[in-house]
């Protein structure tokens, strides 16, 4: 097995995961220089930080159809040029109208990728290492968000007008992601089930494992076959695709009301609820993304060996202590500052290392080959949806409920997922695509 030139192929991919959170990340840095510079009032400034969210589930939402009509590949070259012009748009952008349309198309480009990328993965890999691999491309949000505070930070040293300048930044790794994929092959599943041409999809799996590459092909054609009576426009919404679709929509929804947006987004605010200075809950804020990123790489590297359903257990129990025990101090007529960014860290750390790395890897595994860009398109735009949901809901809750009340909440939420990982949820680890597909449907 050529595992280099597999993992070269991955890392090219995973970079439209590194775009996808230096995006979403770096309005932070420039969001209140941007209101600053345009006038904008309240609400032109909510619709400001939020369009790029709004075109995340616009992307989300079809990102399945180029997918499947044109390919994989050039599926990404799309998505490439949307984060390029997103990026040289807004940075140069003459009035606040052109700044909303490319932070728009930037948006779309995060919420193709979020469904492109993880299925390009999923069908290159080898089955004993596809968690892994495409465990890299949430590997590289994370990081990509981790770079873009550091970015911000940087930039933020200078003056004048320096908000162009940490969004222009984004076109560099835009413009290396769009030429790397040059080398990158069209997807052999793709190739095979929408495009009939066999030979080009043997080449590419030889090179991905000369011993068992035409054994590999086999599997493909025989899955195929089975399918082939029910065209590749099948509706997903079908009993025979009833058990990944359920699967698919509740991860999602769990994996956003375990409060994960709502932390990110909001803990400069969360820390100075509990007391915390402004510059201490910057600080600490700093500290999540470190946590988030560390730990994701540790699941990253163990997800094939222990597998996907035993992280989603050891993470369920750590959420649901965690989120108790921030819901309990805020519940204490008193507290110390610190318990809750302590507690929070912790959270981060099994969020990190359960929802957050299996999530793009489960759902890019469940679906079958004829419906697999549709399924990750559900899933993905489950996920964008709720996270918009708690994103805008979250000030508005914690102000009427309090804090205590609004983390019991996602606690109870992580007890009910608990319950669906433990009864419901299947192992995939270490079984090839059209193995999981036979078992699920």
């Amino acid at each position: 097995m050529r595992s280099t030139t597999v993992f070269t192929w991955s890392l090219v991919i995973a970079l439209g995961g590194f775009l996808f959170g230096f995006d979403t990340a770096v309005i932070s840095g420039a969001e209140q220089s941007i209101q600053s510079y345009w006038g904008l009032s309240a609400l032109q400034h909510g619709l400001t930080v939020s369009i790029a969210l709004i075109g995340t589930v616009i992307g989300a939402l079809t990102g399945a159809i180029p997918s499947d009509r044109f390919g994989r590949k050039r599926t990404l070259y799309i998505i490439a040029i949307l984060y390029l012009l997103s990026s040289l748009g807004t940075s140069l952008s003459v009035n606040w109208y052109a700044f909303l349309i490319f932070r728009f198309l930037g948006g779309i480009g995060v919420g193709a990728s979020s469904v492109t990328a993880p299925i390009y993965i999923s069908e290159i890999a080898p089955a004993g290492r596809r968690g892994k691999l495409v465990g890299l491309f949430q590997f590289n949000v994370v990081f990509g968000i981790v770079v873009s505070y550091l970015s911000n930070y940087l930039i933020g040293q200078s003056t004048d007008h320096n908000w162009r300048l940490m969004l222009g930044i984004q076109a560099i790794p835009s413009a290396i992601f769009f030429v790397l994929l040059r080398w990158i092959p069209e997807s052999p599943r793709w190739l095979i089930l929408h495009n009939n041409n066999t030979e080009a999809a043997r080449t590419i799996l030889l090179q991905i494992d000369p011993v068992n590459g035409n054994e590999t092909l086999k599997d493909i054609q025989a899955a195929v076959e089975t399918d082939r009576h029910k065209p590749a426009s099948e509706a997903l919404f079908t009993r025979r695709y009833r058990t990944p679709v359920t699967l698919a929509i509740l991860f999602a929804v769990f994996n956003q009301v375990s409060g994960i947006n709502a932390i990110i987004y909001y803990s400069p605010r969360i820390f100075e609820m509990t007391g915390l200075g402004k510059s201490s809950a910057l600080l600490s804020t700093a500290g999540i993304g470190i946590v988030n990123f560390a730990f994701t790489l540790l699941a990253m590297n163990i997800i094939d060996r222990i597998g996907r359903r035993t992280l989603m257990l050891i993470g369920s129990f750590g959420l649901i202590a965690t989120l108790g025990m921030v819901a309990w101090s805020f519940y204490l007529s008193s507290f110390n500052g610190w318990m809750v960014p302590v507690f929070l860290f912790i959270y981060i750390a099994f969020f990190a290392f359960s929802q957050g790395a299996v999530i793009w890897v489960f759902i890019s595994e469940i679906f079958p080959n004829p419906v697999r860009a549709k399924g990750q398109t559900l899933g993905s735009a489950t996920h964008w949806v709720m996270a918009a949901i708690i994103a805008f809901s979250f000030p508005y809750l914690a102000e009427r409920a309090g804090g205590g009340n609004t983390f019991l909440f996602f606690c109870v939420m992580m007890c009910v997922q608990l319950v669906f990982v433990w009864r419901m949820m299947p192992e995939t680890k270490g079984k090839s695509l059209e193995q999981i597909e036979y078992s699920l449907t």
